[in-house]
């Protein structure tokens, strides 16, 4: 059984909110996506991109009778897998859509999705959108970024006091619909009861450091919608200047 709620603004300049979420505790599935591209194809893209995974996640649930477009990794459980093929899908239509319409040309999303299935939970993200563990006092990011910062931070190319300024600090690496094949990351993790995970799109960690992160979700721990809502709101009372989505989930 699980708890969940999203919360989303838009960006005080954005026509439209490009950010896009979906929660489906039957199917044990939880996404966000942020959407990139010129006109409203970030709004289209990031739509495309969840409606895509909760197909694939709600036809294969339940069943073995599943097709494997993408092939199986051995490595990877039930799980993994299936939530992996999900967002290849939603990656080759999105990919599709924006090579065939002019006016989608380039256009892409992030993503960072949990499913869980039984006592399997698996997560995967592409781009910068990320998923966090809140428990035991700790916020503790499960994802890891696809973005030129982070690359150059590890290689040492650059100095930590100099990410937040850098002319490429909102390049990501990849994204869905960027490349007509990717390689998502997975990452297995232990989703106990009274766990709480957040995924969120970059409008929230971008303006609202991990404390406050912590210390908001904290003061509403016993109501993760209220939770969701406060999150929204401090990432806008620090100004921040993009879509902002929050999506919590509990096990119970």
């Amino acid at each position: 059984m699980f708890e969940a709620f999203a919360a989303t603004e838009k960006g005080p300049k954005d026509r439209v909110n490009e950010d896009s979420s979906h929660i489906d505790p039957e199917h044990g599935l939880f996404v966000v996506a942020d959407g990139m591209g010129g006109q409203n194809a970030g709004n289209v893209a990031s739509c495309m991109t969840v409606d895509a995974i909760a197909s694939y996640i709600g036809r294969a649930h339940g069943t073995d009778e599943i097709s494997w477009p993408f092939g199986v990794d051995a490595d990877l459980g039930l799980a993994s897998n299936r939530l992996l093929t999900a967002v290849r899908v939603a990656n080759r239509r999105v990919w599709k859509e924006s090579d065939e319409t002019v006016e989608y040309l380039g256009m892409g999303s992030t993503v960072v999705a949990l499913y869980v299935l039984a006592d399997d939970a698996s997560l995967c993200s592409a781009g910068d959108s990320r998923a966090y563990a809140l428990s035991d006092g700790h916020l503790h990011q499960l994802s890891q970024d696809d973005s030129w910062i982070r690359m150059a931070l590890e290689q040492g190319l650059i100095e930590e006091g100099d990410a937040e300024k850098h002319p490429l600090r909102n390049v990501i690496t990849s994204a869905i619909g960027a490349e007509q094949k990717i390689n998502p990351q997975v990452v297995e993790v232990t989703l106990e009861v009274g766990t709480t995970l957040l995924l969120c799109s970059d409008g929230l960690y971008k303006y609202v450091e991990d404390e406050t992160i912590l210390e908001t979700a904290a003061g509403c721990a016993e109501d993760l919608q209220r939770a969701a809502q406060a999150l929204v709101d401090v990432a806008l009372q620090n100004n921040a200047n993009d879509d902002v989505t929050v999506v919590l989930v509990r096990r119970t």
